[in-house]
């Protein structure tokens, strides 16, 4: 009895520690959801009340410096006060699809904004970022913006990978092509010989056929 109950209790506590852990990620991915969203709500506060900027364009400004953070490229999105005039940030009807690629959602309205990155190494002058967000009433529901990132990444790497096959490809056409004449060549050398071969066979037989009737008179 004692040996089939000790399983049943270590898989208890198996479950139980389980449990724990699944309760404690749990707990610190909500409190961190909390975190970004009462930072988010400050920021969006700050730009309402000190910046005079609109509520719409303020929550997009707010959606984007959290976005750019996570980016390697940058530490933090600065909004001076010329990123919320007529000039650098807008709220435009729509009332369609917020683009033509994976972000067809139908929005009401589609704002813009513009602010500075701000470096992760702090050296260099702040990049020049904007921002564009669909909203269906105050509700976001795409984004997008001017990563810097990934288009240079991709123009890194597309262009050597063509110029290698495309050597590869010229240096193989070259192989075949010698090969190609080498071989022209033996069968061309072979069929010249070939008659002269032919021709002492010829003569051979000749000889023996005369030789033949010479005998027949000895006898």
């Amino acid at each position: 009895m004692d040996r089939t109950n000790v399983p049943r209790r270590l898989l208890r506590l198996v479950g139980r520690l389980a449990t724990c852990a699944a309760s404690l990620s749990l707990i610190c991915s909500t409190s961190a959801l909390a975190d970004q969203l009462e930072q988010h709500n400050d920021l969006v506060n700050k730009l309402v009340n000190e910046m005079h900027a609109d509520p719409l364009v303020a929550d997009c400004a707010a959606h984007g410096n959290f976005v750019a953070s996570t980016s390697t490229a940058f530490d933090h999105v600065e909004f001076p006060p010329s990123s919320f005039d007529s000039a650098h940030a807008s709220v435009t009807p729509w009332n369609d699809s917020f683009d033509e690629g994976k972000q067809r959602v139908k929005v009401d309205n589609i704002v813009t904004v513009e602010g500075l990155g701000i470096r992760q190494s702090g050296d260099g002058d702040p990049a020049d970022l904007k921002f564009r967000c669909g909203y269906v009433g105050t509700q976001m529901l795409a984004f997008s913006w001017n990563d810097p990132v990934p288009p240079a990444r991709a123009r890194s790497s597309e262009p050597s990978g063509s110029r290698v096959s495309s050597g590869k490809h010229k240096s193989a056409k070259g192989k075949h092509t010698a090969s190609g004449k080498t071989t022209r060549k033996a069968t061309t050398k072979s069929s010249k010989s070939s008659p002269a071969k032919s021709s002492s066979r010829t003569s051979t037989g000749k000889a023996t056929a005369k030789k033949a009737p010479a005998k027949k008179k000895t006898q």
